[in-house]
């Protein structure tokens, strides 16, 4: 198995081992993003060199013994999500040069917990869908067959699991926009209770329903 093919239990047991860095990890996720991106549509910014920056002071807390379950973990984030430093566009041309000055409350408690953020993934415009055909950015294609839709409106970050460009990504769901994708793309995906986990830093669908979650 190659190590962008791992579960998040594998990586963390092999990093923690010391059978491979978390800088190893972090480019082989990268070199598939590389391959096979241009087909799928399914991330629509890529941060190599704050990634790799971020997986070398992983493999230091590594090292020192410091490290927790997502430590040197890449991953990939819904682009309706605030990074800060890292363009967020809700995959709209009114958002398309849009650069947060903040981390949503969930994407800082990963980077708190050592995670590795690899970029951010293509949804349907606004997350207003149900098939990631909706972006102005292009669609995003099913991996398991790329005639086919991935579902939505998480669809890229389902697709990017599936194609094992990272080792889980987030999404963001309302009515199913996690849990449909994920069932498209033979992934899992998960929407917490409402208020389980923080919608600070979200750029909005529905406020009352909004829910960050995991696709892995």
């Amino acid at each position: 198995m190659r190590l962008n093919e791992l579960t998040i239990k594998q990586a963390y047991e092999g990093l923690v081992k010391g059978e491979f860095t978390a800088v190893e990890l972090t480019k082989a996720c990268l070199a598939e993003i590389k391959k096979r991106n241009q087909e799928l549509n399914a991330v629509l910014t890529v941060c190599e060199e704050e990634a790799l920056a971020e997986a070398k002071a992983a493999d230091k807390r590594i090292k020192a013994g410091t490290a927790k379950e997502l430590t040197g973990i890449p991953y990939l984030a819904k682009d309706n999500y605030l990074t800060k430093g890292v363009r967020t566009t809700a995959a709209s041309k009114i958002l398309a040069n849009y650069i947060a000055p903040y981390d949503a409350t969930v994407i800082k408690k990963l980077r708190q917990a050592g995670a590795v953020l690899l970029g951010k993934t293509n949804l349907d415009e606004f997350a207003h869908g149900s098939s990631t055909e909706n972006s102005a950015f292009g669609p995003t294609k099913n991996p398991h067959d790329t005639s086919r839709v991935p579902g939505g409106s998480s669809g890229g970050s389902a697709a990017a699991v599936a194609a094992n460009f990272c080792i889980f990504a987030l999404g963001t769901d309302t009515g199913g926009s996690i849990r449909h994708p994920a069932a498209f793309c033979g992934v899992v995906g998960l929407k917490p209770t409402y208020g389980r986990a923080s919608r600070f830093g979200l750029i909005a669908m529905t406020s009352s329903t909004d829910a960050p979650g995991p696709s892995f």
